[in-house]
């Protein structure tokens, strides 16, 4: 992704910490994007919703009026696809898998390293706009379209439908469909997911992969896909194959 087009990001932080708040939309600022900063749930919902698109969120959980775990269920209910970034103060394992469970894409422990949340919210924006030109340049040597029984991807319009209807997916959601998509058969450990879709060095736990692969079951998981489309391989890790 050229600067020129991080130049058109526009980007939301809803975070309650005036201090932390104006130190990531100042260092935000220079990749460069255009940052709105909400100081409460409700405003950031509302501006979430009503004044997008985003290209990205970046959300505490501790929040005042609505907090972030809340705030991202219903933002994953009405605009999926927005990558969103959770913060929190709290360190504990609980807080990231909820976190992951409603949607959330990445996650950062208070305190966190700027330069690393400066480099994960590139990373969150280049997966979710990547062209096919770029994806190509990455090495990605798929089609730009998968089918595989009732279930259809496209990937530059980073889409995927079941039978009739379109799945609601997040930006990690896709990535994971559609790298297991491109690889029917193959047997996945949780750390070879974690570096082929969040990306190598990611400061991962099996729970993220755990949490984002229960997520795509239950949305895979309808009467047209008898028996789903990803399998575990008790041991070892997942496999994806088309229903029979």
């Amino acid at each position: 992704m050229t600067e020129a087009l991080l130049a058109t990001r526009r980007l939301l932080v809803i975070e309650d910490d005036r201090d932390i708040a104006e130190l990531l939309s100042l260092h935000l600022s220079e990749l460069p994007a255009q940052v709105t900063l909400a100081s409460d749930g409700r405003q950031g919902l509302g501006l979430a919703l009503t004044r997008g698109p985003w290209d990205a969120v970046v959300l505490d959980i501790g929040l005042p009026g609505l907090n972030g775990l809340d705030l991202c269920r219903e933002l994953r209910a009405q605009a999926a696809r927005v990558p969103v970034l959770m913060l929190t103060a709290r360190a504990t394992e609980l807080d990231r898998v909820l976190g992951l469970e409603l949607g959330a894409d990445d996650y950062l422990t208070k305190p966190f390293s700027v330069v690393e949340l400066v480099a994960r919210v590139k990373a969150l924006m280049r997966r979710a706009a990547m062209p096919a030109a770029d994806a190509e340049a990455a090495g990605a040597a798929a089609p730009t379209v998968l089918a595989t029984g009732p279930l259809r991807i496209d990937r530059p319009q980073r889409r995927a439908w079941l039978g009739p209807g379109e799945l609601a997916l997040t930006p990690r959601e896709f990535d994971l469909l559609w790298y297991f998509a491109c690889h029917p058969g193959r047997v996945f450990t949780r750390d070879e997911l974690l570096d082929a879709v969040w990306g190598h060095g990611h400061d991962g736990y099996d729970h993220t992969v755990n949490t984002h692969i229960n997520r795509l079951r239950n949305k895979l998981g309808t009467p047209l896909t008898p028996g789903g489309f990803i399998h575990t391989v008790w041991g070892v890790g997942y496999r994806f194959e088309a229903p029979a």
